[in-house]
């Protein structure tokens, strides 16, 4: 998609300045100003992301050199993270930049500072805007903020692991639209995260979890990254949820069964029982 169709370069332009701008002042009238643009902010990160999301992390970046700088200092701005819209904008623009497979030193970087934004969005409070307060509040609870972070992560993997168990078994769900709505966009948050090994609970309860609706509510790009990232043996799941993953998408079935024939026909095997070993260990 040619880039002056949906997000004009004057635009793009017209937003970083304002980024770089209100990151260089912390005055009362430069924070209204944030408030103010907020709305026109969100739809621009709206058709940004709907401009990047099926280009590829390396085709956004040549077409918007810039744009890691937009949402980075964005994502540091507590007036901007500090609304939901804004913050969910944020994350996606964040998960299309991601490289599901690094080719190079450039790549994993961007990875690594990509999760590290990511993070740093899960984390954000109320406290955000005042780091003294922040640092003082964490100290007086005991915890580094290291150790603390951690901690919020943790604890919204187990609310969000709450929330879709009950909802699975509360049978009739009269929101069953947004429900899936909102399942859906948790998958898509979980893509660049997936390896984390704190998200694994969240993995084996989204794969397990089918609601009321007929149709696949778990995104593709999910079930296929978490596939990918099980066949290489960077996360563990449980069989269940491994068998699951297989029934709903059959594309990622497809190729555990043929990673599972390139393993037997590259790898030397001295024996019968190494081929039931290794077919044992693939689950298939």
């Amino acid at each position: 998609m040619a880039q002056d169709t949906t997000v004009p370069k004057l635009n793009f332009k017209y937003w970083l300045d304002k980024a770089i701008e209100w990151s260089q002042a912390t005055t009362l009238e430069s924070q209204k100003d944030v408030c103010l643009h907020l709305p026109q902010l969100q739809e621009f990160l709206h058709q940004l992301y709907e401009t990047i999301k099926h280009l590829g992390s390396t085709v956004a970046i040549q077409q918007f050199p810039l744009i890691g700088q937009l949402l980075g200092r964005l994502c540091w701005n507590p007036f901007v993270i500090g609304y939901d819209e804004s913050q969910k904008a944020l994350m996606w623009c964040l998960c299309c930049l991601y490289s599901s497979e690094p080719q190079n030193a450039v790549e994993l970087k961007a990875n690594s500072w990509i999760r590290s934004l990511l993070c740093h969005l899960l984390c954000s409070s109320k406290w955000e805007s005042n780091e003294a307060e922040t640092s003082t509040f964490i100290s007086a609870l005991g915890y580094t903020s290291a150790d603390y972070y951690c901690h919020l992560v943790k604890n919204m993997v187990v609310s969000l692991v709450t929330e879709l168990r009950e909802n699975q078994f509360n049978g009739l769900n009269i929101q069953e639209s947004t429900s899936a709505s909102r399942v859906n966009a948790v998958s898509i948050f979980c893509v660049p995260l997936i390896t984390l090994p704190d998200l694994t609970p969240l993995l084996e309860t989204l794969l397990l979890y089918h609601g009321g609706s007929s149709k696949e509510i778990l995104s593709s790009e999910f079930l296929e990254a978490v596939n990918e990232a099980f066949l290489k043996k960077k996360i563990s799941l449980p069989e269940s949820a491994v068998f699951s993953l297989w029934l709903r998408h059959l594309p990622s079935l497809e190729k555990a069964t043929l990673h599972l024939l390139d393993q037997l026909f590259s790898i030397q095997l001295n024996s019968l029982e190494e081929v039931a070993h290794v077919i044992k260990d693939s689950l298939l």
